[in-house]
C-alpha cells in the first residue's frame, strides 16, 4: 500500500510512542525526514537520531526525550501543510507557537528550519509543522 503524506506518519508515530512512554521510534529513512529530524534535536524536542540499514531499507531511530518526572518534552505535534492544502508564508507572516515557547518548521529555499532561523535569514516558505 503506498502511502501519501510520510511526515504526518512520522509525527504520527512519534506521537504514539510517547503516548505509550516508548524510549525510541523506528521509520522509514528519506532525506526529508531526516532533515526534519535533525531540526528537532537540534531544537532539543527529541534526544537521538540514528540512521540504520535493515536488510537493504534505511530506517530512523528517533530516541524520545524525557523529563526527570517522566513526561515528554514533546506535549503537541502538528502537521500544518498537507498534501492536498499547502500552507505557505512570508517572513514576515510566519506563524510562532503558544508565545514563541514551541518551535514551527518552515522549508525554505535554503533548507528546513525553524521559524527563528527563517526570519534571522529573512526567507518565507511552507509550513511544515509546529511542535509545542
Amino acid at each position: 500500500m503506498t502511502m501519501n503524506d510520510t511526515i504526518s506518519d512520522m509525527l504520527t508515530r512519534i506521537r504514539n510512542a510517547l503516548l505509550a512512554r516508548k524510549s525510541e521510534v523506528s521509520l522509514p529513512h528519506s532525506n526529508f525526514k531526516l532533515s526534519l529530524a535533525k531540526v528537532l534535536e537540534t531544537e532539543g524536542w527529541i534526544k537521538k537520531v540514528e540512521v540504520s540499514e535493515d536488510g537493504g531499507f534505511k530506517n530512523l531511530m528517533l530516541q524520545l526525550k524525557y523529563d526527570a518526572s517522566g513526561q515528554p518534552t514533546i506535549s503537541g505535534i502538528k502537521r500544518v501543510s498537507k498534501p492536498g492544502q499547502r500552507i505557505y508564508a512570508s517572513r514576515e507572516n510566519l506563524p510562532r507557537v503558544m508565545g514563541s515557547m514551541g518551535t514551527t518548521v518552515v522549508s525554505t529555499s535554503k533548507g528546513l528550519m525553524t521559524d527563528k532561523e527563517a526570519r534571522k535569514a529573512k526567507v518565507g516558505g511552507e509550513i511544515v509543522c509546529q511542535i509545542w
